[in-house]
């Protein structure tokens, strides 16, 4: 079966979205999409944009981590290090900042 998406009556750009799809997937979904009073092709555009939206959040968090990665590369290389003491050093007054912070809110 092929399930045809059209936008033609729309303020937006006109395209015609042709796929396959099982009968019974089909079935299942226009119910699913009657009794949320919602059309397939309104719940079709809605899971693109959804789809194309997080795509956009995934690359730019992945630009951004790629970023933060050069930037740790580049100290380490340039020798602006903390040796393992320094950093357990840290960490132990973390969590001793945080226990008092935890049993402040509990008195």
């Amino acid at each position: 079966m092929y399930f045809i998406c059209n936008t033609r009556g729309s303020a937006m750009n006109e395209a015609t979205f042709t796929f396959r799809v099982d009968e019974a997937l089909k079935d299942q979904f226009a119910t699913a999409a009657k009794a949320c009073d919602r059309s397939g092709a309104q719940l079709l555009r809605d899971f693109m944009r959804d789809f194309v939206r997080q795509q956009r959040e995934m690359a730019a968090h992945e630009e951004w981590f790629r970023r933060q990665v050069q930037i740790g590369l580049d100290s380490a290389n340039a020798g602006e290090l903390l040796s393992g003491e320094d950093v357990e050093a840290e960490a132990v007054a973390w969590r001793a900042e945080t226990r008092r912070a935890i049993i402040g809110r509990v008195t």
